[in-house]
């Protein structure tokens, strides 16, 4: 059971910006509640998604705007409201006063707009840049992870925290020295400790973000389902789903690009390897979903 009172000029997270700010109130199964204000004499539009499932509504508090829909000009005001999906043009609107609205919608969008996620997403890339062989690393994990979670029919939920979590998900390692990340040799042990200490550095990193559950993800993305993983050797069904599909991802993407310490395996060579190591280091639902994946793709 969940229940929870919010009070007037609380939120869980708040952007500013020079002529409106948008509050996040609530988020759940994917939708969002936010309260938008946007100062007088001011436009904002409401554009076309990928997701034409997608629904938008705005009820309006405060203020008056116009709406410019197929060349007229619609006068709104307070208790009006609309809804938008599947829309193929974006649509205008002129703030003719300062206006207040509550705005919901039913996939992830606030993320792009918080600093802290902003912020965050900044901290990986300095990591990227201080291994140019993993430029773009998080962002291919992250297209990775979505797609077997939307093969395994994950909800809502878990998908929008596991993408959120495969982006952010080696952002502890901008604690590891360069030397080490960058390293064409083999790892002493007391190089590799400092290694495995990153999924927990990136799990402190992320625990104020308002994406519940995604450090326990982050921290678990490199234990293996035998307990020969890191940092806490956790087994079989003690390591979240969310964090194994991030193994299986992970371990593809190092596989398959330029490493200092060696080249890039060819795609078959890595779905062999993923396939010998399913039952004691990766789980065999996901790595099956994958190949599938890149069966339907034609990379295999």
């Amino acid at each position: 059971m969940a229940f929870t009172i919010g009070r007037k000029g609380t939120y869980m997270e708040q952007v500013i910006f020079d002529n409106f700010d948008i509050s996040l109130l609530a988020r759940g199964d994917g939708s969002e509640i936010m309260i938008q204000n946007v100062a007088k004499d001011n436009l904002f539009y409401i554009y076309p998604g990928d997701n034409p499932n997608v629904m938008e509504f705005v009820y309006i508090l405060q203020g008056e705007m116009i709406c410019e829909l197929d060349g007229e000009k619609i006068k709104l005001g307070p208790h009006d409201y609309f809804t938008s999906s599947n829309i193929k043009e974006p649509i205008h609107f002129n703030v003719l006063t300062d206006v207040v609205y509550l705005w919901v919608i039913t996939e992830p969008t606030f993320y792009q707009l918080s600093e802290s996620m902003t912020t965050l997403k900044n901290i990986v890339d300095q990591v990227e840049k201080k291994d140019r062989y993993t430029y773009k690393h998080s962002e291919r994990v992250s297209e990775y992870a979505v797609k077997i979670a939307k093969k395994l029919m994950l909800p809502k939920e878990k998908l929008e925290n596991l993408y959120i979590s495969s982006l952010l998900h080696d952002i502890g390692k901008i604690n590891t020295p360069e030397d080490i990340l960058t390293k064409p040799g083999k790892l002493t042990d007391e190089e590799f400790a400092i290694i495995k200490r990153h999924p927990s550095d990136g799990a402190k990193m992320v625990k104020n973000l308002y994406y519940e559950g995604i450090t326990d993800i982050i921290e678990q993305h490199h234990e293996r389902l035998n307990g020969s993983g890191y940092p806490n050797g956790f087994k079989g069904d003690q390591i979240l789903l969310e964090a194994r599909i991030i193994a299986v991802s992970d371990t593809f993407d190092a596989m398959t690009e330029d490493r200092a310490y060696r080249k890039a395996y060819n795609v078959q060579f890595a779905v062999d390897e993923l396939k010998r190591l399913v039952d004691t280091h990766y789980d065999k639902e996901v790595v099956e979903a994958f190949v599938g994946i890149l069966k339907e793709e034609g990379r295999i």
